[in-house]
């Protein structure tokens, strides 16, 4: 009799166990508070589960949700997702927005150095013969910049037309006792190519300018093509069929009772490879575009240094203008065979005759004319804007190689421990969906096409983004361009204003630098546009900067070695 007594209260205990534990997994207060914290004001929720016939992604079964609190839920999903992109994409898109910026600043500004050096060099050693023909070098220097600021410039032509533009003044000056026409500077022109007037300079010149800015113009506009696809692509917004099952991942567990219970990892990298397939198609685009990033960056740092460019440019101007001052008896000669003997000017202008032009309007700087001080910081400025440029493509490489596989990578990144998903804990204490317990389907491969397999996300994989179209046909056609300017090519850009580049940054382009295979996708800007006039002939002058002075007064032989 005891025994059956202590078996009838053994069995009600454990009867009384068992229904109190199951009205703990039927209380609903801790969905309230849960609520609460994630900012929903929700005003009546259960405190005790109810039939669950009302819900459409939820599990409907005895849940702690209303209608009003599912679709409430559905509605954040959208927000969780945009923001989770957002935050996910946040170092790519900032770092191609810092970077872009940096580095047009910078070339600009090596730019507006570069010519204020030569402007201040080359008044204190020519005198009144430059500025009187200081436009010719002003417009070089307009053209460098509207070519980098995405004009259509062809450089190969627009420096031929400078070396062609010099060699008219320099003949009229060296010959100031002829009556020199304009028909017969056009002859002048045609015999140049035999003549060789200035020497292998302006050959050399040309392969280097062309090369250092193709590349820097070509590297600029494909950084501004990265932080634009970045910026395009995070906004992309989420299928109906996506948030129905982020809903589901996220906030389904509420209406079990268990607002705890984070999502499984293969659970939420399946729904999240479902959400972010068409991202994913954008990897190999992308890949083979950091990859042509990374060889443009190489050259700018080797053979096409704009460095080594635009730093003796002036230099290598006043070189050629000597050599052209020790041979002009015989360029002249040889002008005069093929063009005729000009007419004499009148007695005032002739009697001057071409020993006083060198003498007087082509001397070299005497080197007992000591530099001042604010040359000399003038080069020193130029020179840290040349270190702090190299810096800056050198800290550009290194952030591109950690961008590689971003876009395949980008659900790993969001199914992140603690974040959104349960991370390493016991594979029954997830939520794969339906309950608390492990999750069995495999993780499927990223793209479009892997998803038919998808055992979360009904994916329709006939029917690709369009804006994730449009930014691979954007990456390719940069892609073109990058390994065209690697090979020291350059590709035509349309010069048009009829559409703007739309960065947004402040930078504006005010030659749109788009191409018609790409204008329906990324548009090219680029870069700001032109920041300042040319240099005024009749502004204050530094005097010129101390090493570039004692190049000039080095004689023209010794220029001819240096330079080959």
């Amino acid at each position: 009799m005891f025994r059956l007594e202590t078996t009838i209260i053994c069995t009600f205990s454990v009867l009384f166990v068992a229904v109190k534990a199951d009205f703990r997994a039927r209380n609903c207060s801790q969905v309230a508070e849960a609520c609460a914290g994630r900012g929903f004001s929700f005003t009546n929720i259960p405190l005790q589960e109810i039939p669950g016939p009302h819900l459409r992604v939820c599990p409907q079964g005895n849940t702690c949700c209303t209608q009003e609190m599912e679709d409430a839920f559905g509605q954040q999903s959208k927000l969780d997702f945009d923001h989770l992109l957002e935050e996910t994409t946040e170092t790519l898109r900032t770092t191609f927005v810092s970077r872009h910026e940096r580095f047009d600043e910078f070339f600009l500004e090596l730019l507006e150095n570069t010519e204020r050096s030569l402007h201040e060099m080359f008044q204190k050693t020519y005198g009144k013969p430059y500025l009187q023909n200081a436009e010719v070098f002003v417009n070089l220097f307009a053209e460098l910049k509207r070519y980098y600021t995405g004009g259509n410039v062809n450089l190969e032509e627009m420096l031929n037309d400078f070396w062609s533009q010099l060699l008219e003044r320099m003949f009229m000056l060296l010959n100031s006792q002829y009556v020199i026409t304009e028909d017969y500077l056009e002859c002048i022109i045609k015999y140049a190519d035999q003549l060789k007037p200035f020497g292998d300079v302006p050959k050399k010149l040309k392969v280097q300018v062309t090369r250092a800015f193709i590349a820097a113009r070509t590297f600029v506009q494909g950084l501004y093509v990265g932080r634009e696809v970045a910026k395009r692509v995070s906004k992309v917004n989420g299928t109906p069929a996506c948030l129905r099952v982020l809903t589901k991942m996220v906030y389904c567990p509420f209406c079990q009772g268990m607002p705890a219970v984070k999502p499984c990892k293969n659970y939420c990298l399946n729904v999240m490879k479902g959400c972010l397939a068409n991202q994913a198609d954008l990897n190999p685009e992308w890949n083979q575009y950091i990859d042509a990033m990374l060889l443009v960056a190489q050259r700018l740092e080797g053979p096409f240094n704009i460095e080594s460019v635009m730093g003796p440019i002036d230099v290598k101007i006043s070189e050629a203008i000597m050599i052209l001052q020790d041979n002009s008896a015989e360029v002249s000669f040889r002008v005069f065979q093929g063009c005729g003997q000009p007419k004499p000017a009148g007695s005032t202008r002739s009697a001057r005759g071409v020993s006083n032009v060198y003498s007087s309007r082509f001397r070299p700087y005497s080197p007992e004319e000591r530099p001042t001080t604010a040359a000399g910081t003038s080069l020193d400025r130029l020179r840290i804007v040349w270190r702090t440029m190299q810096h800056s493509v050198i800290d550009i490489k290194e952030q591109l190689k950690l961008f590689k596989n971003f876009w395949s990578n980008l659900p790993e990144a969001i199914c992140v421990e603690d974040k959104v998903t349960a991370g390493n804990v016991s594979e029954g204490e997830c939520w794969n969906g339906h309950t608390k317990s492990r999750y069995f389907p495999e993780v499927v491969k990223d793209g479009l096409t892997s998803q038919v397999n998808n055992p979360e996300v009904d994916v329709d994989i006939t029917r690709p983004d369009t804006i994730i179209r449009q930014q691979i046909m954007a990456l390719r056609v940069v892609t073109n361009k990058l390994k065209n300017a690697y090979n020291g090519n350059d590709i035509t850009f349309q010069d048009s204003n009829d559409e703007g580049s739309g960065s947004g940054s402040g930078s504006g382009c005010t030659e749109a630098c788009t191409t018609e295979s790409a204008r329906f996708a990324t548009e090219f800007p680029v870069v700001k546009a032109d920041r300042s006039g040319p240099v005024d002939d009749s502004a204050s002058l530094c005097a010129p900067s101390a090493a570039l002075l004692t190049i000039l007064t080095l004689s023209a032989q010794a220029f001819c070695q240096q330079w080959r």
